[in-house]
């Protein structure tokens, strides 16, 4: 090869680089961050009916699969049309879903799924202007494996706050065991046969206190600008609260922080979503694989981190694991798994409060020792060495002349779950200030 011929071939690679490198550079810098636009940036497939790309994506409502519903295990929900019932803490203008197949031995095979807001409360009723069905990587069918959960392509639809939604699933053949959670303290409706575009709620016979597969609703929200988890056991699924008037003291909370802020009062705008299992306990987990109630520790993960939009969590646990242990509890233990905890919120940057266990003198499992290991985890927790604020519900709801017990009026009967009025109390306790902030920086 000639030297200038030499030359004129390096000068066309120099310029088919240049050309590469202009082309790459012009891509990249077009990409505003939305460049799946139309899935809301997840990765999805465009859904023709999703939202605009305004608003933040929040939780709105979401729950902790807790078992497997016993009686399901031959036939699941095979031929059956699923209407859970779901009340809102914000509003949105867009929605998504996700169901789970976590304790299912087969795969759950859903081929319609619908969502509408309710026409009222207490009815399988819906808007019917509001009904849409919903898609999955941009089909109406969707297959979840054994042990995995999926969520569901954007929807456009005005979903508003305080408000109750109805998701309906269908699945035509047997998956097994049905993965639910059991105290919804919400009642929702089942029908034979695929029903999921019903909005009259007619077929919706059968009655159901669990709300099956569904374990949360997002929504693209004007109105919020991220989640709060309230991670928790009995008090917080709010096992005493009457049902369908969302009593919880979570739901207290959502309001309340509504309230506030609507009156002028400087303070985060989030929404509250709640993962409370009954029974649930810092350490210890259920029976069964995976394992029915997993512990605080185990779930943290799946039940706070993968939320979304997280930026606060509150804890309210430990008491199962000093009622539940049938030798002395270790305080230290305890305490030990909620720093665990705190530590994995901080690595992402989510904010801790926890809670100061309540009292539960009078039920049938305390003693003065189980007292002693209460009174140790409280002292260790308003000394600001757990968490980093602290929601003091013991001091809220325990009787002034016996601090050992609930004060009656907050007591649900049982000397250890609150009444409506306590739920209530230990939302009206919770000073909203600590939501201000980030967790702190790690040294």
């Amino acid at each position: 090869m000639t030297r200038g011929r030499g030359y004129a071939l390096l000068a066309l690679v120099v310029a088919a680089i240049v050309a590469l490198s202009t082309a790459i550079y012009v891509g990249v810098a077009s990409d505003d961050g939305l460049r799946n636009r139309n899935a809301l940036g997840d990765g999805r497939a465009p859904n023709s009916a999703a939202p605009a790309s305004t608003g933040t994506w929040v939780g709105t409502w979401s729950t902790s699969p807790s078992a497997a519903e016993p009686g399901t295990e031959t036939t699941g929900m095979a031929d059956r049309s699923v209407r859970n019932v779901v009340h809102t803490s914000v509003g949105g203008t867009g929605a998504r879903v996700t169901l789970s197949n976590l304790y299912g031995q087969s795969p759950l095979n859903i081929t319609r799924a619908t969502i509408a807001v309710s026409a009222g409360s207490g009815t399988a009723a819906a808007l019917a202007d509001t009904m849409r069905q919903l898609t999955f990587g941009g089909g109406p069918t969707v297959v979840i494996p054994p042990g995995r959960q999926v969520m569901s392509d954007a929807v456009r639809v005005v979903v508003p706050h305080d408000s109750d939604v109805l998701i309906t699933t269908y699945t035509p053949t047997s998956s097994g065991p049905v993965t639910y959670h059991r105290h919804a303290r919400q009642v929702s409706y089942v029908a034979q046969g695929d029903h999921t575009q019903d909005a009259t709620g007619t077929p919706y016979i059968e009655r159901t206190g669990s709300w099956r597969y569904l374990t949360a609703l997002d929504v693209l929200s004007n109105e919020s600008d991220g989640t709060i988890v309230a991670l928790g056991d009995s008090l917080t699924d709010g096992i005493t609260s009457t049902p369908d008037t969302n009593s919880r003291w979570t739901d207290v909370l959502s309001d309340r922080l509504r309230a506030e802020i609507a009156a002028g009062r400087d303070l985060p705008r989030y929404s509250v979503v709640n993962q409370g299992i009954s029974g649930n306990q810092v350490l210890a987990d259920g029976l069964g694989r995976p394992a029915d109630n997993p512990s605080g520790l185990n779930r943290f993960g799946r039940d706070v981190m993968e939320r979304t939009n997280v930026k606060v969590v509150v804890i309210d646990l430990g008491v199962n694991d000093i009622l539940r242990n049938p030798r002395l509890a270790d305080p230290n233990a305890i305490l030990n798994g909620l720093r665990t905890m705190v530590g994995q919120a901080h690595a992402r940057g989510v904010k801790v409060v926890g809670a100061t266990l309540m009292p539960f003198y009078g039920h049938r499992g305390y003693t003065e020792a189980r007292e002693a290991v209460r009174q140790t985890i409280n002292a260790e927790i308003r000394a600001g060495r757990v968490y980093d604020a602290v929601a003091d519900f013991d001091q809220a709801l325990r009787d002034p002349y016996d601090p050992r017990r609930l004060r009656a009026d907050y007591d649900s009967g049982d000397h250890l779950h609150p009444s409506d009025k306590g739920y209530a109390r230990m939302a009206e306790s919770f000073d909203l200030e600590t939501l201000k902030g980030s967790a702190p920086a790690e040294l």
